[in-house]
């Protein structure tokens, strides 16, 4: 991903920073503009409605008693079914909070056997819970499930979450963040469609995993001469990349006009979903 040319499709200057572009990575701004360009699948937020999610990210970091010591960046998934978004931001050790930008996303969808809730909280994105990527392989519904060969597959870990069938009881359940099958599945982002996982665009996939701004502590390692087999040699890792997964619920009745429903074709309609 060539910043100088992102930068300069959309007329912005390209902004080197002082010890170069591979040891500081891509600004804020830059970073906003060129997800701009590079993540097809984008939602405008409202100026009033990024305080709303900072709020509720606030209110999860205070109920997990995390203090953000060091400014950094932190994805906020609104799973709430009217919405089903991803937000991207930066904050600063004391509170301040920037936008890079908004996808769609698909989390849990109870109602079906194996189907969980996604889980509200705080997920620290750590090698504890080694990252991978998907092989591109298909099910024998001739769905791929982690979408292209190559993308990253975000893990979290095992995570309480509440069972979608039969009892509802609360259980264990891996909590990952991936792309998804291109075809049939990519296209209903914005609904609520996982097994209990986030699913996420693939160009959205690529930005974040070539940013490395969930890295933080992967880069801490590799600092230290550890560096972990998913991460490129080609990435331009940000300055301040952060560690954190912020799940939300905005509780809405109905769907926001920034974050409109899928359009999708009758074929894709019927296509199985897994």
């Amino acid at each position: 991903m060539d910043r100088r040319r992102a930068l300069t499709a959309v007329g912005a200057p390209f902004l080197p920073v002082a010890t170069g572009a591979r040891a500081q990575g891509a600004t804020l701004r830059e970073l906003s503009v060129i997800f701009r360009v590079a993540v097809d699948r984008l939602l405008e937020v409202p100026a009033d409605e990024l305080l709303r999610y900072q709020s509720l990210a606030e209110a999860e970091l205070s109920r997990a008693q995390i203090q953000v010591a060091s400014s950094q960046y932190m994805l906020v998934v609104d799973r709430c079914a009217w919405v089903q978004a991803a937000l991207l931001f930066w904050r600063s050790s004391d509170g301040t909070y920037g936008f890079v930008g908004a996808s769609p996303v698909s989390t849990g969808r109870p109602g079906a056997f194996d189907h969980f809730e996604t889980p509200a909280g705080v997920f620290d994105h750590t090698p504890a819970n080694p990252d991978f990527r998907a092989e591109g392989t298909y099910n024998s519904r001739r769905i791929r499930g982690y979408g292209v060969k190559g993308l990253r597959v975000y893990d979290f870990g095992w995570q309480w979450a509440p069972k979608g069938w039969g009892d509802g009881v609360v259980t264990t359940m891996r909590l990952q963040m991936h792309a998804t099958d291109p075809d049939s599945l990519e296209p209903r982002l914005g609904t609520a469609q996982s097994k209990g996982c986030i699913r996420i665009a693939a160009a959205f996939n690529r930005f974040l995993d070539h940013f490395g701004v969930l890295d933080a502590e992967y880069e801490r390692l590799a600092k230290a001469g550890k560096k972990s087999a998913v991460l490129r040699d080609d990435r331009e890792t940000v300055a301040e990349p952060g560690r954190y997964l912020i799940d939300v619920d905005s509780g809405r009745s109905q769907r926001p006009e920034w974050s409109p429903a899928p359009r999708t074709s009758g074929a894709a309609r019927r296509r199985v979903l897994v």
